[in-house]
């Protein structure tokens, strides 16, 4: 099916995929953690990689790690430095993949550490999978999410705006190691939408493609109201949660932690 808005296809091939990637049965939930504090990029990282190494090497289990970033422009294995029109703030290389992207107060940061070992190798079939935990997520508080054939993300049309207009809500951008997973997506909740114009977000420099938000669509919900949609809409596709056990001696995730 095609839509009037230039000819671009609204059902793609992503839509024709299985979604989800659950466990095997018997296998341990995933571990859910929420830090309530700004985390530093290149301490996310290096949590990350460290996290990720002990999943590859059996010594740790899954993780799906909630959080903020101070402002901060990151690059994507594919980016164009062109596309940073204005230094407001640093530029981390992500080492994921995609272009230039926004981190930010506001801005929920969901870093998904799963082994597709056990749930299957197939990428394609996570990033779709990915793309509809938020359109569900969204649905939740009555946003309709789409995901378009040629743009990763999950968009939303913007018809006030004119023909064809959409907005971007969430972005993603992925590495998989040793088929484990990093990184993850990026949920614009109430975050300041003038820090967007310091780049080209995601490459996508068409007028009639910009930036939106909950808030901006007029749906002012709190972060721990996501919190738990995210976390309500987790299990269908991926499986059970578990917050960290108390008294764990990891120290991989600065900040306090919160149960959804």
């Amino acid at each position: 099916m095609r839509s009037p808005w230039y000819g671009e296809r609204v059902v793609n091939i992503r839509d024709e995929l299985t979604l989800g990637l659950p466990l095997p049965a018997g296998s341990l939930p995933v571990e859910w953690r929420v830090s309530d504090a700004l985390m530093p990029y290149e301490v996310a990282l290096a949590a990350m990689d460290a996290r990720v190494a002990d999943i590859a090497a059996g010594h740790a289990g899954e993780l799906v790690w909630l959080l903020e970033h101070p402002p901060l422009y990151t690059a994507g294995t594919s980016a164009d430095r062109a596309d940073v029109l204005e230094t407001r703030f640093p530029v981390f290389d992500a080492g994921r993949g995609g272009q230039m992207t926004y981190h930010g107060p506001g801005q929920r940061v969901v870093y998904a550490m799963l082994d597709l070992r056990k749930r299957g190798p197939d990428v394609r079939r996570f990033v779709a999978s990915l793309e509809e935990w938020i359109i569900r997520t969204l649905g939740r508080f009555n946003v309709r999410g789409e995901r378009r054939e040629n743009r990763v993300g999950v968009w939303v049309r913007r018809p006030e705006k004119g023909a064809g207009y959409e907005d971007k809500i969430a972005a993603i951008g992925i590495r998989v190691r040793h088929w484990v997973t990093l990184h993850g997506l990026a949920l614009n909740v109430d975050p300041d939408l003038t820090h967007f114009t310091g780049i080209v977000p995601c490459g996508v420099n068409e007028p009639r493609f910009g930036v939106t938000s909950l808030a901006d669509l007029g749906r002012p919900v709190s972060m721990p109201e996501v919190d738990m949609a995210l976390r309500g809409e987790f299990g269908a596709l991926f499986g059970p949660t578990a917050d960290q056990t108390v008294g764990s001696t990891e120290n991989d995730s600065p900040g306090r932690l919160r149960s959804s």
